[in-house]
């Protein structure tokens, strides 16, 4: 199994929800694919106009393919991580995010061709990135990271991604079941892929 056909078919579980740019370009380094989600709730009395109170939740999700996890892998994605998708995906390049903004989830989802060591793992599941806003009144901003190794079909995620393990597993059995990928679902549902500005 290789990390192309494990994407075609992870994609299959976020293009419900997620919209999903192929390829997407972060500092002039292209990645194969990103997902954007995005909620809004709010609670009125009557009307509309009568808000009592709205809130905006967001997840990010940029996919990476690689041979292997390696520690300077994972310093290149805590930097896209505070560099990029904090400053640039939440908050716009403002110095705060929008006042109805609760949380933003900034996943990296790394699959990789071979087994993740042990002392990767250990620093996979120490990686935490948590930013609050206003004392959290702007809500806050967390890192998910989750890597699926291909040689082993393993999962190891850090503990504020630890939930999606499920999903990434499940993935490798979906494959070998022959369920279809993005890439065929896409074209017989004339799925759109969005475009980076």
């Amino acid at each position: 199994m290789t990390t192309s056909e494990y994407l075609d078919r992870l994609l299959v579980k976020y293009a419900g929800t997620f919209d999903i740019y192929q390829p997407y370009v972060i500092h002039g380094k292209e990645y194969p694919a990103y997902g954007y989600f995005f909620s809004h709730t709010e609670k009125y009395v009557l009307v509309r106009s009568a808000n009592m109170w709205s809130s905006d939740c967001y997840e990010h999700i940029l996919f990476v393919e690689t041979d292997e996890v390696t520690k300077d892998l994972l310093e290149e994605v805590y930097a896209i991580v505070k560099d990029y998708m904090e400053p640039v995906l939440v908050r716009k390049g403002s110095e705060q995010p929008e006042a109805n903004h609760m949380y933003s989830y900034l996943t990296v989802a790394i699959l990789s061709d071979r087994a993740v060591l042990s002392p990767v793992k250990r620093a996979v599941k120490k990686f935490k990135f948590d930013k609050g806003y206003q004392f959290s009144m702007r809500g806050f901003a967390q890192a998910h990271i989750i890597c699926a190794s291909m040689e082993d079909e393993s999962v190891c995620a850090n503990y504020a991604g630890r939930a999606m393990k499920k999903v990434f597993l499940r993935v490798f059995r979906e494959i070998k079941e022959g369920k279809p990928g993005f890439a065929q679902i896409r074209e017989e549902q004339n799925i759109r892929i969005h475009q980076q500005e």
